[in-house]
């Protein structure tokens, strides 16, 4: 492809093309295009070849504004091949998951199971409700089959109505849309259930609500789904590729059931649904009168957080006044002596020695935030947000990452030298010096390397991260910046109360020392509905070391929780459909405190016997309490290769010892 430079832009546009072929592709092999042409495509190019060399593009394919023409129909049965196209399709998780920088494609047991979790957690919250004296009765349903088994009219309306039009559900991580696509299956069975009972209540108003959709639209299973997808589905990613391929995975699944050409209608427009940007980085509400008073008050980030809202505002004619006082005090910004709030700290590189120098501290500058892709809550969903008050549900598989700087994900942008299938991490570190010393790359590299310090101290020290680190015997937690544990307290953070949670992380969350914040968070303001762990024995998630284990947690935000059902080390992905409901313990958060009381790290039982081997345990002292006058023992964490790395080597030599890894 020629005539876009950048390569990332490049990538982009490429896929924007293909997504678009796909389209017509999927039109041609439908019969909907030229009179059920089944070789349209083939046809125009013929054409275009015979007026001419190279002009299909410019002629034909440029001039097609395809996604609010057309559109297009497949078979969206789950379980196809892995090269097949559909809104289930594993190719789109293949071809956007990156796993070396911690994406990974979510199975579809898994997606479907934390939806149904979740979503019908959700809906059930609303429906049920106590005995109103001298106005309603008591009203409960254990489960969303037992309240779709006993719908009566008045039901019928308060979900259509009330409950299923408003409900937000949001994947902050969306990637191709895996979850998306979930949510939407998990709400048409719900839909399809109330409608098919309509027929049999004798109440006009529904009957007349039916009849009226049928109608005017000649399809009602794509009049559901356009429902869903323009009410209900939000999603963000950093990559804006990802954020296309997700609306291109929505528009396949609206229109799968279309049967011929008359019963498809416009597309909506999701633009505003499916954004790109930095789920972690921007305002979560916005209030206009708040800000000047932010902007005296807040940290760094938060200024120019308001800086940048302001600058859009302005743009649009709207406080204009704000905005330029939010420009004065970053101008007042600017000029502060205090290192910590106004400068940055900036990586170099020492031409003697051909390596990194040693970091120097500069005036930070609005441009330093340009490309941070700061993604404003309050701002890009206002009516969730400010309104509201956050979404119903966020269901979502964060990053697994540390917050570092890697060679790969840098190359892998910026280097047209560098490819990410060729090339090991020591072959990118081998080439790294000879790569730098092109001026222009080497300038990318220190603005990419210098983005970290900053952004680190952020979100440490943020209160919107305010659970990151902890202090245990009298020690900070938490040092390691890992992108799961922010995107947990970022989801809480994004939650109304009640709302709930469904998230796929690893399972540090439950035992490392650096969480020990986040379980404090867990267990004192969310009420958790199910734990369930996988040891990835059986390659869940592909290019996963087999002996890491992950979890599949869901909870409710603005509750406490005193016990929840947990299932440990299991390796069946099959195994989450009767979970909580079979073969789950109930773990106390009063056995966990005592068992231990300063990280709250949860032991991973098998069984009921397990805990009540664990409840005589706490008859003795505990492991690493210090006693006088007697043996202690002192645990530590185990060797890492990442933050250990000084360590390994990889032949023998006079003082070296050999490393042995348990396997199972």
């Amino acid at each position: 492809m020629k005539g876009i430079d950048d390569e990332r832009d490049r990538r982009w546009y490429a896929s924007i093309l293909l997504n678009r072929l796909m389209f017509i592709l999927f039109l041609q092999k439908k019969g909907f295009l030229d009179q059920s042409n089944m070789n349209y495509l083939p046809d125009k190019l013929v054409q275009s070849q015979q007026r001419g060399a190279d002009c299909f593009y410019h002629e034909f394919l440029s001039k097609l504004e395809l996604f609010g023409r057309y559109s297009w129909s497949l078979n969206d049965t789950p379980g196809g091949a892995d090269n097949e196209i559909n809104p289930d399709g594993y190719i789109f998780e293949k071809y956007i998951n990156q796993k070396q920088f911690g994406a990974y494609y979510t199975r579809t047991e898994i997606t479907e199971y934390l939806c149904e979790q979740t979503l019908h957690q959700l809906i059930l919250q609303k429906i049920n409700h106590p005995a109103i004296p001298g106005s309603l009765p008591a009203r409960h349903f254990d489960t969303v089959s037992d309240l779709l088994m006993n719908l009566e009219a008045n039901l019928c309306h308060e979900l259509l109505d009330k409950v299923l039009p408003k409900l937000s559900l949001l994947d902050p991580a969306c990637g191709s849309g895996a979850f998306l696509i979930a949510m939407m299956k998990t709400l048409i069975n719900i839909y399809w259930a109330i409608i098919g009972r309509i027929p049999f209540l004798k109440d006009r108003a529904l009957k007349k609500w039916l009849t009226e959709i049928e109608h005017e639209h000649a399809n009602l299973s794509y009049f559901i789904k356009k429902q869903i997808i323009t009410n209900n589905l939000f999603g963000v990613d950093i990559m804006e590729e990802a954020t296309e391929i997700a609306r291109l995975r929505l528009f396949l699944a609206l229109v799968a059931s279309a049967e011929k050409a008359d019963e498809l209608e416009p597309l909506p427009n999701i633009d505003f649904n499916i954004l790109a940007g930095n789920f972690l980085l921007g305002l979560l509400k916005v209030d206009a009168e708040k800000f000047e008073e932010i902007g005296k008050t807040g940290n760094l980030l938060q200024n120019i957080a308001v800086n940048n809202y302001q600058k859009m505002l302005a743009d649009k004619n709207r406080l204009i006044s704000l905005y330029r006082q939010s420009t004065k005090f970053a101008e007042d910004l600017r000029n502060s002596r205090d290192e910590i709030e106004a400068h940055k700290q900036q990586a170099t590189w020492d031409d003697k020695k051909n390596k990194a120098g040693k970091s120097v501290w500069r005036s930070l500058q609005l441009t330093d935030f340009a490309d941070l892709h700061l993604f404003h809550w309050g701002y890009e969903f206002d009516e969730v947000l400010n309104k509201k008050g956050g979404f119903d549900a966020i269901i979502t598989n964060p990053p697994w990452e540390i917050f570092k700087p890697q060679a790969k994900e840098f190359f892998n942008d910026y280097s047209k030298i560098v490819t990410k299938n060729k090339m090991t991490i020591k072959a990118f570190e081998k080439e790294k010096a000879k790569l730098l010393q092109e001026s222009e790359t080497l300038e990318v590299w220190l603005a990419y390397q210098s983005l970290f310090p900053h952004f680190s101290k952020y979100f440490r020290l943020s209160s919107q991260y305010s659970h990151q680190i902890a202090v245990v015997n009298g020690k900070k937690t938490g040092s390691d910046i890992n992108l799961y544990k922010l995107f947990l307290e970022q989801c809480f953070n994004l939650l109304r109360v009640e709302g709930q949670c469904g998230i796929v992380i690893p399972s540090g969350i439950y035992t490392d020392l650096g969480a020990t914040g986040l379980r404090h968070l867990l267990f004192n303001e969310t009420k958790m509905t199910g734990l369930f762990c996988f040891e990835n024995r059986k390659a869940i998630f592909e290019g996963v070391h087999r002996s890491f284990k992950f979890i599949v947690l869901s909870f409710e935000k603005g509750a406490k929780t005193t016990e929840f059902p947990a299932a440990f080390m299991r390796h069946d992905v099959n195994e989450l459909a009767k979970f909580p409901q079979r073969d789950a313990l109930r773990v106390k958060t009063d056995l966990i405190y005592r068992l231990s009381p300063d990280s709250r790290s949860v032991m991973e039982f098998k069984s009921e016997i397990d805990v009540s081997i664990a409840e005589k345990m706490l008859q003795f002292p505990l492991l690493g309490e210090k006693i006088e006058d007697v043996w202690n023992l002192a645990l530590t964490r185990e060797f890492d290769m990442a933050n250990d790395r000084h360590l390994f080597y990889t032949e023998p030599a006079e003082g070296r010892l050999p490393l042995y890894e348990q396997c199972h």
